[in-house]
């Protein structure tokens, strides 16, 4: 068996002999695929099997023009990309030139321009992140819809979505709402705007559709911990106890659902059960605000001295806490200590009663009739609360 000695590339347009590597054609300059002589043709005996392996070679060589292809395109946006990248650096130097120049002649501060951008930046970021989101929930809203007029449902769904994503929050609002009215046992839905009342303080509305959040997604943590503060709030001290309950134990330590549960037991008169759940609260999140509530609840047990202890901890971490100097200014009034109780009053400003203290007007309320600051403090972290990550 004697092969050929010399083995060319052959054109596909003008079939001219090439030598290998050639990548253009001597002859009419056309761009070589791997259309060669078929195998079988290179010995002078042996199996000849010319239409399968001219096939071969041409689905082969249709691939490698493709690929070519190909890359000619990524070559030609890596070279946008680096000039978008040098036209970007040379607007950057020129912004910085003139800030420079602005700033030598007293126009602007570069500390503060610079705080502001970077101000900026975070907003847009987190702007893009809750489109997203938003969108996605858009999506799973559509997604677990049952009913039978769904194309009424859906303008409204995409409607709302449009009028938040344009800052139209009441309008957009109104919209779901018409939605909900339409399918109660969304879960997602609801479980939206029961959000949005509850980041606003609005329990009672809240309350209304995280019920029926609840109802469809009996096993849900997020929704059992919302709930829950929410029935606290309205002093249903039972049904909060158990919401709270399950979320702290089966999803994992919050500082809102311990919290939660120390303001029932406080309710229900369990002293020291709302001291341990007050305890983890302020392990899990140390603040101003949770040295505070401990504050609160040892000046109603007449242990002034821990209660002091706490409250100075609450003016230490945060100089403007009103509310935390008004009540350390009655603690050391208690205890005979009448300058520094002077002191404090002067730095509160005001006089306030402890936390639970119940008001005049009414019942004593987790949020709504709380500690403002604290309040909103509770809300943050609840809706913060991850339950997939163990908090």
């Amino acid at each position: 068996m004697k092969m050929r000695p010399n083995i060319s590339h052959y054109c596909q347009k003008c079939l001219a002999a090439n030598p290998l590597g050639q990548e253009f054609c001597t002859r009419c300059g056309t761009r070589l695929m791997i259309v060669v002589e078929p195998s079988a043709a290179r010995f002078e005996s042996g199996p000849t099997n010319l239409s399968t392996d001219e096939h071969l070679l041409e689905r082969i060589s249709a691939a490698e023009t493709r690929v070519a292809r190909l890359a000619e395109r990524l070559e030609r946006s890596l070279d946008l990309l680096l000039r978008y990248a040098q036209n970007a650096y040379f607007d950057r130097s020129l912004i910085r030139a003139l800030v420079g120049l602005l700033t030598e002649d007293g126009v602007v501060e570069t500390e503060r321009l610079e705080r502001m951008w970077s101000e900026r930046c975070q907003r847009d970021t987190i702007e893009q992140e809750e489109n997203v989101h938003r969108d996605e929930l858009r999506m799973r809203i559509l997604a677990a819809a049952r009913m039978v007029d769904k194309q009424v449902f859906e303008q409204l769904i995409n409607e709302g979505f449009v009028l938040l994503e344009d800052k139209q929050i009441p309008q957009g609002i109104t919209r779901l709402q018409r939605a909900a009215e339409l399918a109660e046992e969304n879960a997602p839905l609801n479980l939206f705007i029961g959000e949005h009342f509850f980041r606003r303080g609005k329990t009672k509305q809240a309350r209304a559709y995280l019920a029926k959040a609840h109802a469809a997604l009996p096993d849900d943590l997020r929704i059992s911990l919302l709930l829950g503060l929410t029935c606290a709030d309205d002093g249903e001290v039972a049904l909060a106890k158990d919401l709270l309950s399950s979320a702290t134990t089966n999803g994992g330590s919050s500082f809102a659902g311990h919290y939660g549960l120390g303001w029932v037991f406080v309710a229900e008169k369990k002293w020291r059960r709302a001291l341990g759940e007050f305890k983890r609260a302020l392990t899990i999140r140390p603040s101003a605000e949770a040295h505070y509530v401990l504050g609160c609840l040892y000046y109603e047990l007449n242990r002034d001295a821990l209660a002091v202890r706490h409250l100075r901890k609450a003016t230490e971490m945060d100089g403007s806490y009103a509310e935390a100097f008004s009540l350390l200014a009655q603690a050391y009034e208690r205890t005979g200590r009448k300058e520094l109780a002077r002191q404090a009053l002067e730095k509160a400003g005001r006089k306030n009663g402890s936390l639970f203290q119940a008001p005049k007007s009414g019942a004593l309320r987790l949020m709504t009739g709380a500690d403002k600051r604290l309040a909103e403090a509770l809300r943050e972290d609840a809706l913060a609360t991850d339950f997939t990550n163990g908090h």
